[in-house]
């Protein structure tokens, strides 16, 4: 059961980080500009934060396993588009369709876990699920990287549909079906509806400002609607009779800090490591796979201590990790605005990506828990959706606003020494923006009292049984 929610969540998270060390060879191919490898990554993000909610809605009403077969064969299929695309335009089009696999598939799988599990061992399974998860992130890079050295950046999506075939076929087999008993079945299309136009018009007034001008027109419409919609979906999520967001799960302070973290922290590392590959292979001129290698570092230490990191909060709560990981992982960054000219990987390189990779081991169970034991078990696919969504959202403007802080825009932007000046200012930017998610969490994040394994809630199978 955890190896088909690792695998198939995998996929889509491998693909959030895979194709960052992809978009110098996309931008080579199709001879774009900044602008379009960001909606390269944004065209992904955007249905996949938009429509997290409805996705996990959805498993909770008519089955997780069912949402959960249907989003990664989508996903596959998407991603099978996004290889053949022969221009920028059909890649971004492919891109917002893998997204809305994505949203499918990925609060299944940890919904599965959270519906399936018994209360005892649910902590333990989704500390797996976050570490593991985690490592796919992290090994995303050198993925990447050895792909595009052996093949093509094509091969980045190609890959993901053999590992969807396994997925089915291990999902078919021994995932058992779970729902919210309570559950009426219906669909919130109008809130789904606001959500997309939000994102949408928020993200496209945000990437066109950097080239059009905050006083455009159609960057002030794009805005103009962002402004109309989030609020509209408030008050839709507010009024109608069976919503994809219950606003009731927002009324457990922990649940609502622990997203208010995961939306900084993860705004900051999503902007940072767009930008990473870009200046290693720019700037650096490491080639992919040796901007993939140059990663390693964050993988190798993602999997010997994430597990870890899950066990220790389980023992202890998770204030501390939540606190310290983040500064951390900002240390890491302010130590990559080395990384600006050609020099010794092991003095210029390697130290901030073990500090880095520390701060995720310390941070990414311990965030994910969180928010997953404050909320139900019966509302488990939307807490899984939120907290997703919360940091997909977050991803999606910090890609098109750190870039445009930094003075990153346009074409010159993908010139060496314009690039490393906009890459030093948005690190430290990212970095501090971390470390105050690591403040923010000591304020806010409270270790349940009567033991935390007790508070994770539940019933289901047992851990030993499903591994």
């Amino acid at each position: 059961m955890i190896a088909a929610a690792v695998l198939g969540s995998g996929i889509a998270t491998l693909d959030s980080t895979v194709v960052g060390i992809a978009l110098p060879a996309i931008g080579r191919s199709f001879h774009s500009e900044i602008g379009t490898l960001q909606w390269v990554v944004t065209g992904y993000s955007i249905t996949l934060a938009a429509l997290l909610l409805l996705g996990g809605s959805l498993g909770d009403r008519f089955g997780r396993k069912k949402i959960f077969l249907v989003g990664v064969v989508w996903f596959a299929i998407a991603s099978a588009c996004c290889g053949i695309a022969p221009n920028p335009t059909s890649l971004i089009v492919a891109r917002a369709l893998q997204g809305v696999g994505g949203a499918l598939l990925t609060p299944a799988s940890l919904a599965i876990l959270q519906g399936s599990f018994r209360r005892d061992d649910r902590s333990r399974a989704i500390g797996a699920w976050s570490g593991l998860g985690g490592l796919a992130a992290a090994a995303g890079p050198l993925v990447g990287g050895y792909l595009i050295a052996v093949g093509s950046w094509r091969w980045v999506f190609y890959i993901n549909v053999p590992v969807a075939i396994a997925v089915l076929l291990i999902t078919s087999l021994h995932v058992p079906e779970t729902k919210d008993p309570n559950s009426k079945g219906r669909v919130d299309k109008l809130g789904a509806a606001a959500a997309v136009v939000f994102l949408a018009g928020l993200t496209y007034g945000l990437l066109e400002a950097s080239s059009r001008g905050w006083t455009s027109p159609v960057v002030l419409a794009g805005l103009a609607i962002a402004a109309v919609t989030g609020p509209l979906f408030i008050v839709v999520e507010r009024k109608v009779k069976d919503p994809m967001l219950p606003l009731s799960v927002f009324k457990s302070h922990q649940f609502s800090a622990a997203n208010a973290v995961t939306f900084i922290v993860y705004g900051a590392l999503s902007g940072a490591l767009f930008l990473v590959p870009v200046e290693l292979q720019l700037v650096v001129r490491y080639t992919a796979l040796q901007s993939g290698l140059a990663l390693l570092p964050i993988t190798v230490i993602m999997l010997l201590l994430s597990p870890r990191s899950g066990r220790l909060a389980t023992r202890i709560g998770p204030r501390l990790q939540m606190s310290l990981g983040p500064i951390v992982v900002g240390v890491g960054l302010v130590l990559l605005t080395q990384a600006t000219h050609s020099g010794s990987y092991f003095t210029m390189v390697l130290p901030a990506m073990v500090v880095f990779g520390v701060g995720l081991a310390i941070t990414v169970a311990p965030l994910t828990s969180t928010a997953m034991s404050a909320a139900p078990a019966e509302h488990a696919g939307v807490a899984s959706a939120v907290n997703n969504a919360v940091a997909r959202a977050a991803g999606l403007i910090a890609v098109t606003v750190l870039p445009l802080l930094a003075g990153l825009t346009g074409a010159a932007a993908l010139q060496p020494h314009h690039f490393a000046t906009g890459f030093r200012v948005a690190l430290i930017i990212a970095g501090c923006t971390c470390a105050a998610g690591g403040l923010l969490a000591a304020a806010t994040i409270q270790n349940p009292s009567g033991g935390w394994r007790q508070r994770a809630g539940g019933a289901g199978t047992t851990a030993q049984a499903a591994l």
